[in-house]
């Protein structure tokens, strides 16, 4: 399955496949004409509490990534949407985060490459 990460902000490219912004909100300085993508999935993002304690901090990575997994375990119906996309050809998660080693989309990406293979 082929599932990366891409920054919004960066150029869309032609092999970036189906392009899903993974965002809560919508990223600032860019506008939604000249933002390139297919899909905003808002109902994937982790809860603004959640989005809010972990502030991009990679001290509280691993624990954000616990809690954000189990968010995600009670969302079958928009994990199994990105799941379907995958199958189906590459999908690039687009997330509006300066820390390209520590958000949501990695987390969500890694999330869904274990569901995948098991």
């Amino acid at each position: 399955m082929n599932i990366t990460i891409k920054r919004i902000y960066d150029p869309k490219e032609p092999g970036d496949g189906y392009r899903v912004l993974v965002d809560r909100l919508w990223p600032r300085g860019i506008s939604k004409e000249k933002a390139s993508w297919d899909e905003w999935l808002k109902n994937i993002a982790p809860s603004t509490a959640l989005r809010q304690w972990f502030a991009h901090d990679p001290v509280r990575w691993d624990a954000f990534r616990k809690k954000y997994d189990e968010e995600l375990d009670g969302n079958g119906e928009a994990v199994s949407h990105l799941l379907r996309l995958a199958r189906k050809g590459k999908v690039t998660l687009l997330y509006s985060a300066r820390n390209t080693e520590h958000n949501e989309a990695a987390a969500l990406r890694d999330y869904l490459l274990q569901r995948f293979a098991s």
